[in-house]
């Protein structure tokens, strides 16, 4: 082995990967969730391509599914079918492929979710950052073009509405929508070209982008909430081989499992029950997948508009909600990275994780982000809950409307004062100490209960936490332009409410020596801090 190190360096570098090190933590585990189904993904998608014919050619069909024999359908349509009922296990594929997609995109949105607020996307993570907002995106137009592929009325009725939003486009919508279509909806291209999309295209660059992200993630290692022993410049964990690789392993047959049993106890998508896809034709109850939800909640919400300008129109209630939300949705995803390191300024490296309750504007943000989805989603289905509860659509409407900006609003403001008590509560339980269920009597007759000392384990957990200050360089009196006056206040606004907690010397010394960076001197820093403390 000497002798191969040698004269192959790889192999010392391979061994020095095996032994890296991964933090446990079940929020962790997310990341692996969408991984593993992807694998699923991927597995269930190759067995499918062997049946599927993505031909738009109109036939009578023929198939064993007796209620659809003499309906004329596409040849896409009838190969689902005889998947469905002709190929043995092509059902339960079929269903385990479509229910790893969901779970994959809801594992990415959850990842994503839980790096915002415990921000894991800061220096120097910004780039992985936009790695995985490109995966997201990546696996939502994974999602729609293998939820089009059957050629079914419901799925045609979710194409249909995608050529509305391109044909929303100013100016070159028209163009946009011969380009992708091969002419007058729906053409007879349609189908290959998104199996191509579907199976080549994208899978190679999501492949691709995993990969990258993953390096990333060894490149840089792996955060880790804060805890005894653990600082910003090592990583406690589980080795790669073999305790983590076995637990891996784990996760992965258990996913596996779960989609499989999904599968087979939980129907999804019968496109017998919906029939081949006519334009003269519509889906009652149609809703499309959860995570496009949102966008026929946002068409449905918007009230009726357009403008004509120099012969063209624009129909802002289709572009507004169909095209501009969802391009300043992922604008706001590639550059809040940035955003807050604006607010915060130049600062070193952050390999640990904050605590929701330590960032109350940031968690109070991604409520009100989350709030905001709820209720476009509800939008989506505007129809069935006027059905299910007996109400008029138009008051349905109207509601939604209204909620979607006063929800959002109430959430953050609520969420941002639940932080803040979570943060006086922490300060409470550092001064008086966890409750024992014990009362006591005093001296003097009286009666309270009894306390004992916070372990050092939760002490760590409550006092290591990154507090930038916010900024105030640049909007000083003395200047003639006062550049910096609307960062300073944004900064102020993010980082200016908090709760400052009681800690000893000592703690302080601890608290600074597992925040210093990489580079940074841990001992020089505890001193200072220390010195910064006692200053008046």
């Amino acid at each position: 082995m000497t002798a191969l190190d040698q004269r192959l360096p790889a192999v010392a570098a391979g061994r020095e990967f095996l032994r890296k090190s991964f933090p446990d933590h079940w929020s962790f585990l997310l990341g692996e969730l969408a991984l593993y189904s992807l694998l699923v993904l991927v597995l269930t998608g190759v067995w499918l391509t062997f049946f599927f014919h993505p031909d738009m050619t109109e036939l009578r069909y023929a198939g064993s599914y007796a209620p659809l024999r003499g309906t004329m359908t596409t040849e896409a349509y009838a190969s689902v079918l005889h998947i469905t009922f002709d190929v043995r296990g092509g059902l339960l594929l079929r269903q385990a492929h479509h229910w790893a997609s969901l779970v994959f995109v809801a594992a990415i949105g959850v990842h994503l979710l839980r790096i915002f607020l415990t921000g894991a996307f800061r220096r120097p993570r910004e780039l992985n950052w936009t790695v995985g907002v490109t995966l997201f995106l990546l696996a939502l137009l994974e999602g729609f073009c293998g939820y089009s592929l059957p050629d079914d009325l419901l799925s045609g009725t979710g194409l249909r509405t995608a050529q509305g939003i391109v044909l929303s486009v100013p100016i070159v919508g028209t163009y946009l929508s011969f380009l992708l279509f091969g002419g007058q909806f729906p053409g007879h291209e349609i189908v290959s070209r998104l199996y191509v999309t579907h199976v080549l295209v994208v899978p190679g660059l999501l492949l691709a982008l995993v990969a990258v992200h993953l390096t990333y993630v060894v490149v840089h290692k792996h955060t880790q909430w804060a805890r005894p022993g653990r600082t910003n410049r090592n990583v406690i964990g589980k080795p790669l081989v073999p305790r983590y690789t076995a637990k891996s392993a784990g996760l992965f047959l258990i996913v596996a499992g779960v989609l499989a049993a999904m599968a087979a106890l939980f129907q999804i998508n019968p496109v017998w029950d919906f029939g081949p896809y006519r334009a003269d034709h519509v889906s009652l109850d149609s809703q499309p997948d959860w995570y496009v939800g949102y966008l026929e909640g946002a068409l449905r919400l918007m009230p009726a508009a357009q403008t004509d300008v120099a012969g063209h129109t624009v129909a802002w209630d289709v572009f507004l909600p169909g095209v501009v939300l969802p391009a300043v949705l992922f604008l706001v995803l590639y550059s809040y990275p940035f955003f807050e390191r604006w607010l915060a300024g130049p600062g070193p490296e952050q390999h640990l994780c904050d605590r929701p309750r330590d960032r109350p504007v940031r968690t109070a943000l991604g409520a009100a982000a989350v709030s905001a989805y709820a209720v476009l989603l509800l939008a989506g289905g505007q129809d069935v809950l006027a059905y299910v509860f007996a109400l008029p659509v138009e008051l349905i409407t109207r509601a939604l409307r209204v909620a979607l900006f006063a929800v959002p609003f109430v959430v953050f403001h609520a969420t941002r004062r639940a932080c803040l008590g979570l943060q006086a509560a922490d300060r409470r339980r550092l001064l008086t100490g966890e409750t024992t269920g014990e009362v006591r009597r005093t001296a003097g007759g009286g009666y309270e209960e009894a306390h004992t000392l916070l372990p050092g384990e939760e002490v760590c957990r409550i006092l290591v936490r990154d507090t930038p200050r916010p900024r105030t360089a640049g909007a000083e009196a003395w200047r003639w332009l006062r550049r910096h006056r609307l960062r300073n206040a944004l900064s102020r606004w993010y980082f200016g409410r908090r709760v400052e907690l009681p800690a000893t010397a000592g703690q302080r010394r601890q608290v600074a020596y597992a925040r210093a960076a990489p580079g940074e001197g841990p001992e020089e820093k505890a001193a200072k801090a220390v010195s910064e403390e006692e200053t008046p």
